[in-house]
């Protein structure tokens, strides 16, 4: 028999791409031969993003690029997975009929099964991942699902809600990537400080990040999509008390308006994102921190907009994304009217942007003439780049380094220029 040849593409967030890469731990397993080359498969697996519009585009533009490949003759099978899948499995099978079967988020075992031919029992150990990262980092997932049930999101209605992964489990994955070179370990669920809540011995974020600190080899732990709201005291201190804890934290607060943040359900005032921050600062001197906001969202008023404005002025956050509003099918804030105009929400949008290039550029210069510990990502003949314990792969900023060394190694680096996306430098 033929040896099948599959492609699989990871589109989304990054814990679809560990969903990704516990397939194809499962399926290196098995005879299946696996390319990066769409063109020379027979078989594609497409794990898809349902959050936001401009995701499902990508998504249904990917499936329908497969879909052309089928036409052709060259593809025998396309699969599709994920969080579209799992909301719209019906439309997707209607309106691309070329797809064969479709699978949810968590189907790992009955996709691999269905794809080999063989049946795979509960008990296979989360097919010990195989990474799609740099072998140097790999994301750790701790919980899936959302018991927030913000307006803006439909994350719960696709991934369901928490459901926490013990800490033994988490502990045992963390080793075996750590036996295998990985030096950073990314901790993320939908709500990373609602941690543990859910577990029958409740525990939390701040129990697992003692665990984690005692891995031999793991040099860097960072902590993302904390809620502020779950942003306890308890969870402070564990980050400050460990010292493979990044001095950093991902925090999406998105608005500063109270009638907006009670409109999204987010559980604190702007007084109270306030007080988390400062909370955090005064115990983490030195912590940069990343966060998300959301502009245009319905009943948006310039009061609103401008309360954001000058929260972000006076705050000062190291990284910030920015998302215009986009209703999402079946949340709460679809019930509401979806007021204001795109032109509206891209000038809001740029606003913040500017004045965040601002402050970027004014953070990054206060590192000149420093020497820091980088963590190098890619490498070239004489020169590589890297990234500070402040910046997280792919979404923060980089370092050049006018010198070469090797992927996967920390190094110093004495810092002589800066913009407002990357630190230049050249090896201490």
């Amino acid at each position: 028999m033929k040896q099948k040849i599959l492609n699989l593409i990871s589109l989304g967030c990054a814990k679809n791409l560990v969903d990704s890469e516990i397939l194809l731990g499962g399926l290196k397993r098995s005879d299946i031969r696996i390319t990066d080359d769409p063109e020379s498969a027979d078989t594609i697996l497409v794990n898809t993003c349902g959050f936001l519009d401009i995701a499902r585009e990508e998504s249904i533009d990917t499936i329908i690029q497969a879909a052309e490949l089928k036409k052709k003759g060259r593809l025998k099978e396309l699969v599709v997975m994920g969080c579209l899948s799992e909301r719209y499995p019906n439309e997707l099978v209607k309106e691309i009929p070329e797809i064969d079967r479709i699978f949810g988020s968590n189907d790992h075992m009955k996709i691999v099964s269905f794809l080999t031919g063989k049946d795979y029992s509960k008990d296979d150990p989360l097919f010990f991942r195989s990474l799609m990262t740099p072998d140097h980092y790999a994301y750790l997932k701790i919980a899936e699902g959302c018991d927030n049930g913000c307006s803006f999101c439909s994350i719960p209605l696709m991934r369901g809600q928490q459901k926490s992964r013990n800490i033994p489990d988490i502990l045992e994955e963390a080793r075996r990537l750590a036996g295998s070179g990985v030096k950073e370990l990314l901790v993320i669920a939908q709500d990373t400080t609602s941690y543990g809540w859910d577990l029958d011995g409740k525990v939390y974020l701040s129990d697992l990040l003692r665990e984690l600190n005692t891995i031999d080899s793991i040099e860097w732990i960072r902590v993302h999509y904390a809620h502020p709201a779950h942003l306890s005291q308890r969870i402070i201190e564990a980050m400050s008390n460990s010292d493979k804890v990044c001095n950093y934290l991902d925090m999406p607060i998105q608005h500063a308006s109270d009638p907006i943040l009670r409109s999204m359900n987010r559980g604190l005032n702007r007084d109270g994102i306030r007080d988390r921050i400062d909370r955090l600062r005064s115990a983490n001197p030195g912590i940069r921190l990343r966060t998300t906001l959301i502009v245009g969202y319905p009943g948006e008023t310039e009061k609103d907009f401008e309360q954001l404005q000058s929260f972000v002025e006076e705050t000062r956050f190291d990284r910030l994304g920015i998302f215009t509003y986009s209703e999402e099918e079946g949340t709460t804030g679809a019930l509401l009217d979806d007021d204001i105009p795109r032109n509206v929400k891209d000038d809001r949008k740029n606003t913040l942007l500017e004045i965040q290039h601002d402050i970027s550029l004014e953070k990054n210069e206060a590192f000149i003439g420093q020497t820091l510990k980088i963590l190098i990502d890619k490498s070239g003949e004489d020169v590589c780049v890297g990234r500070t314990e402040y910046d997280s792969p792919e979404i923060d900023n980089i370092v050049h380094i006018q010198n070469s060394a090797e992927p996967g190694t920390f190094v110093k680096v004495d810092i002589k220029r800066a913009n407002e996306y990357e630190l230049i430098g050249d090896l201490a």
